[in-house]
């Protein structure tokens, strides 16, 4: 029997090895604070479970050379899922996070949990499928939604732009068909996740990761782990109220939150007044062929067009505003922009940095560094795999896993 303390040792072990910090026998001993004794059978039990791999006889100065140690990242590999508001990459990982499979697929969010869960299982089937020859072994699910998510139960709680999806049992649908494992989180969250694993986050330890996209939301990390609060709700700054107009109606239900005002779907909405208002021709003429979306806001200000440039700019302007409270407050290392508002250019990013340091304590912002992130679209993918591979190598999951040797069919 593998009880949660021994796993603990076992994991402690693993992580060492996987992360690079061990890769002998010597540097276990040497760092990891353990007996021989323990070392030498939690290593036993580490290679029978072949989740270490003993490798060539490593070249050292004196005395007997040692074999390497290596972590056996392909001993599993976990499905992963970024579902945006109007799109979704769906990818395989290797259980050290690099995605082996990635596909973008167009989708409405908006069409309901149903026809979205038909989109993702459907390609999944695929991905697995097309690795049959390479006899994958299917230990969990991550999965990134637009909306709140109770981390808890993995079920999203009145998501404002996904209709239908309130309370409905996503980890359930998905454990039931593939017998693993599922792990849910708002999109947001694995985005940071993303950037903190092998984005421009590695090495902080107190970051916000800001997503402008058709809505805007935050990634919280602090001292190196992702923040959740209480229920999962934690960084939900679209809600936070920047404006004292009682028109401006929210999707949530409030008025004059920053989302009504700075988010993709608020300027599009403005943009389309404008566009019919006859004040840009440039948006004017895109509205003859589609309702006019972020995408459209966003090329009008990469081309000069006079509304769109304004309208962004004031966007970031209430974004900077923001971020100058949340820095005052929280004081991170590092704050990274992503999403479709960031595509237009660098204007976006210099009118908030220029708020931000402006606003914010000179102390909070000494050594604050303010950017775009590293990994792009493809962050969310990469920080839903993280997300079910840090479940994964948990005390209590882990425990369960090595007892049998095989994955729970749930959680």
């Amino acid at each position: 029997m593998v009880t949660e303390e021994q796993a603990q040792t076992l994991l402690q072990i693993l992580d060492l090895v996987r992360t690079g910090s061990a890769v002998t026998r010597p540097d276990l001993v040497r760092t990891s604070e353990l007996g021989r004794a323990v070392i030498a059978q939690r290593l036993e039990q580490l290679i029978a479970l072949d989740l270490v791999v003993e490798g060539d006889v490593l070249a050292v100065p004196r005395g007997r050379s040692p074999r390497g140690l290596q972590f056996n990242k392909t001993r599993g590999y976990v499905l992963a899922a970024d579902i945006g508001a109007q799109g979704m990459f769906v990818g395989l990982s290797d259980l050290a996070g690099g995605i082996v499979e990635r596909v973008y697929l167009p989708h409405d969010v908006g069409s309901g949990p149903d026809e979205t869960l038909k989109v993702v299982t459907a390609e999944f089937d695929t991905i697995l499928q097309k690795r049959e020859d390479f006899n994958v072994q299917l230990w969990g699910i991550g999965v990134g939604i637009p909306g709140p998510v109770e981390f808890a139960t993995g079920r999203a709680v009145s998501p404002p732009i996904m209709p239908g999806w309130s309370e409905f049992d996503i980890r359930g649908v998905l454990q039931e068909r593939y017998g693993v494992p599922v792990w849910i989180d708002n999109d947001v969250n694995v985005m940071a996740l993303g950037e903190l694993r092998v984005g421009a986050a590695v090495g902080h330890r107190d970051v916000v990761v800001v997503k402008l996209s058709t809505g805007i939301g935050a990634g919280l990390i602090s001292n190196g782990v992702l923040h959740r609060g209480a229920q999962g709700a934690a960084g939900d700054i679209g809600h936070v109220t920047v404006g004292d107009d009682p028109t401006t109606l929210c999707r949530c239900g409030n008025t004059g939150c920053l989302e009504a005002l700075a988010g993709g779907w608020a300027l599009s909405q403005r943009g389309a007044e404008l566009a019919a208002g006859g004040e840009s021709p440039f948006l004017a003429e895109r509205a003859e062929h589609h309702r006019l979306a972020t995408a459209d806001i966003v090329a009008g200000a990469a081309s000069g067009d006079r509304v769109s440039v304004v309208l962004m700019r004031e966007s970031a302007r209430l974004v900077g505003d923001t971020l100058a409270r949340i820095v005052n407050f929280y004081n991170p290392s590092l704050i990274l922009l992503g999403g479709r508002l960031m595509i237009a250019g660098d204007a976006y990013l210099a009118t908030v940095r220029n708020i931000v340091y402006s606003r914010s304590l000179p102390l909070a912002t000494r050594e604050l560094v303010i950017a775009k992130v590293a990994l792009g679209e493809r962050a969310a993918l990469h920080g839903a795999a993280a997300l079910a591979i840090d479940e994964i190598f948990r005390p209590s999951y882990f425990a369960t896993w090595a007892e049998g040797n095989r994955v729970p069919a749930v959680i």
